[in-house]
């Protein structure tokens, strides 16, 4: 099965993905991660984009797509791969549909994580973090045993920059708008399916598993 998984920070992608590949023994594939590996073995690609990444420059779609194509050649793929992270845009979705065309592959589903924004919010800005052990709290899903105090170091918490609803609001907003389109475009192909990221982490998963076991039907 070869899958792409959308979703906008704070929808539990992540959690969804580590799933998944669990379950299907699919390789889940960031473009960090590709990326990396590229540039850690010094691929021809890996080198190009390097050179583009010490610049401060985005790397250009087709050594992007490169890279995807080395990665999804690997032998770890042939039974399916999870994409997620890549496409960004609709000119690389449509250089991923040539690409697997070329290999004659085509994609099963785009699993597009959905939850309402105030959501999204409430799971984003919630975070504290303590300056010295570094440990992580959630208000709501993971709070300190004393409210806005460190279980390890007794510290008070903080609320990082990035975590202040402000920055998260922003980030949000920039992320909807980059994502709307390729909805749009998977949908229009007939591959898009809204999941409902807004239930249990494993009801969430339930729904998604049901989907795929159809592929496998």
């Amino acid at each position: 099965m070869n899958l792409i998984l959308m979703g906008l920070p704070g929808a539990g992608k992540g959690t969804q993905a580590e799933k998944i590949v669990e379950q299907y023994g699919i390789p889940h594939i960031s473009t960090g991660d590709m990326f990396r590996a590229a540039i850690k073995g010094q691929t021809e690609l890996g080198v190009k984009a390097k050179s583009f990444m010490d610049a401060g420059e985005l790397v250009p779609d087709e050594v992007t797509i490169g890279i995807v194509r080395e990665r999804l050649s690997e032998d770890d793929c042939k039974d399916g791969f999870l994409l997620d992270g890549f496409p960004r845009t609709v000119a690389q979705a449509e250089a991923l549909e040539q690409l697997l065309e070329s290999m004659e592959r085509k994609i099963d589903y785009v699993l597009n994580v959905t939850v309402p924004e105030q959501l999204l919010m409430d799971r984003l800005t919630g975070r504290r973090v303590s300056p010295t052990s570094g440990k992580t709290y959630h208000v709501i899903f993971n709070p300190p045993k004393v409210e806005g105090i460190c279980d390890v170091d007794g510290k008070e918490l903080i609320q990082r920059d990035d975590d202040k609803p402000e920055t998260v609001k922003k980030r949000l907003e920039v992320n909807q708008k980059q994502a709307k389109p390729l909805v749009d475009f998977y949908s229009e192909k007939g591959y898009l399916r809204d999941i409902n990221g807004d239930q249990d982490i494993d009801k969430v998963f339930e729904d998604i598993d049901q989907l795929l076991k159809g592929l496998h039907a």
